[in-house]
């Protein structure tokens, strides 16, 4: 559903501004060529079996406010597998009753990625919830010059297949419905005024597995700048001046053939206009969090539990938890052309496999700031470290506390970690001379890197 919920108490209309839209809709077989409820009459446009739209009305739109929580539900039915998924927003052209999703005048763009649990629909929970933090869709929602021109689609995205539920789940054989699919914005606040302040550009979205396209490796010239490198450049322009500017950054990285880049955490670099701007590290402390969602037997999760340093050394993301929104703040931003890098260097797509699907809009307001979002994916647009080096001694000061530390040889590999909270310094000096790299987690959900000679 798209349902607006939590409209203030005292909204004489709140009745009328929370409809619902996807309420459990049911996504099939994603080869299926002949796209299933096609005829229902529920106000939802079916692309294909995996891939859904509604159209918002203006009351919709003029509902979000300033604070916007995005929740997800996915509800198991006859894929037992971890399928990738997603919330797209989609400017589509005025007064269109449908629109082909690959047409040149429409606008996609990611607001929100997860990844299903292996689930087995007969056993308990059987449905998973995912939240975002979206704050931003709010300027959006209420930019009156982009509503002049384009109507706000809401797609809701989620490939499945059933094959192998057809023949290791109960109930499922013959079956090819995969899921089902809820869709929540709650916004606690008023409602935000029109404006004519916001700037969208979208940069890129992501393309399906399933349309043969490819969108960062280092093996297909459409989805690198260089064969051989894993980088891709994409260029956007931004019409106006800005008083305040963000670049919103969705990536994954899958390729699940032995030695897949979905077992191997990289660091990942993130260039604006040629300046460093963001290291990251994708995977979290742990996935323990979401086992009681993996139903089906399956070899990521086992039957025990893993202590942290196992799902750290393999999992890029969890099965039953959502992909982070990488939030980089970039402030005051000059109209004109711009360049946005995303580069993998250690990723080595092993037998010509795998993919990293990665999504990127820009957004700004000419006048004022937008919200911090505060979630733990918020990242800064910089950070100033300071490091020192005696004797292989190295001692560096952060904006954010440090969590811990990794010290790597120079091809990236791991010769010793520290873990303690609020570390200061990092000892290398047993370690033969050479060329190493440090890496430090903060506490603000920053990975910074740096290299050194010891």
């Amino acid at each position: 559903m798209i349902s607006m919920a939590a409209v203030p108490a005292h909204a004489p209309d709140a009745a009328a501004r929370t409809p619902k839209r996807y309420d459990e809709a049911v996504s099939y077989d994603g080869y299926t060529e002949t796209v299933m409820d096609a005829d229902l009459d529920d106000g939802i446009l079916r692309h294909r079996n995996s891939l859904y739209a509604v159209r918002l009305t203006d009351e919709q739109m003029d509902f979000f406010g300033p604070t916007t929580v995005m929740n997800v539900t996915i509800g198991a039915l006859c894929d037992n597998y971890d399928r990738i998924g997603n919330i797209n927003l989609t400017l589509v052209p005025k007064g269109s009753e449908t629109y082909n999703f690959q047409d040149e005048d429409i606008y996609r763009s990611e607001i929100g990625r997860f990844i299903t649990p292996f689930m087995n629909k007969n056993k308990q929970p059987d449905h998973v919830p995912y939240s975002f933090v979206v704050d931003n869709i709010g300027y959006i929602m209420h930019d009156m010059d982009l509503r002049a021109q384009y109507d706000i689609w809401i797609e809701f995205e989620l490939f499945g297949i059933p094959y192998a539920a057809n023949q290791q789940i109960s109930g499922c054989a013959d079956r090819n419905d995969v899921f089902t699919g809820t869709l929540e914005f709650v916004c606690p606040e008023e409602p935000l005024a029109g404006n004519t302040t916001d700037v969208f550009v979208p940069i890129y979205m992501k393309k399906p597995e399933y349309d043969g396209t490819y969108n960062l490796n280092n093996y297909r010239e459409t989805a690198t700048d260089e064969v051989g490198k894993t980088e891709r450049t994409f260029t956007f322009t931004v019409p106006e001046d800005v008083t305040d500017g963000l670049i919103y950054l969705i990536t994954s990285n899958h390729g699940a053939n032995a030695g897949g880049e979905e077992y191997n955490r990289r660091d990942h670099f993130v260039y604006i206009d040629g300046d460093l701007v963001l290291t990251y590290k994708p995977g979290r402390t742990s996935c323990e969090p979401f086992r009681k969602y993996n139903t089906q037997s399956n070899g990521i999760y086992g039957l025990f539990p893993k202590k942290d340093e196992a799902w750290q050394s393999f999992s890029n993301w969890c099965p039953g938890d959502k992909i982070d929104n990488r939030i980089i703040r970039l402030g005051a931003f000059s109209a004109g052309t711009h360049t946005v890098k995303i580069s993998v260097p250690d990723a080595e797509f092993v037998d010509g496999q795998g993919d990293i699907p990665v999504s990127i809009f820009f957004q700004g307001l000419t006048e004022g700031t937008l919200p911090d979002m505060g979630s733990i994916s918020d990242v800064e647009f910089m950070q100033e470290v300071s490091f020192n080096v005696v004797d292989g001694v190295v001692t560096f000061a952060t904006e954010s506390p440090a969590l811990g530390g990794e010290l790597l040889d120079i091809e990236g590999r791991i010769l010793a970690a520290d873990w303690r909270e609020g570390i200061t310094g990092f000892d290398a000096s047993a370690q033969a001379a050479g060329v190493y790299l440090l890496r430090l987690y903060l506490g603000n959900g920053v990975i910074v890197t740096r290299k050194f000679v010891r």
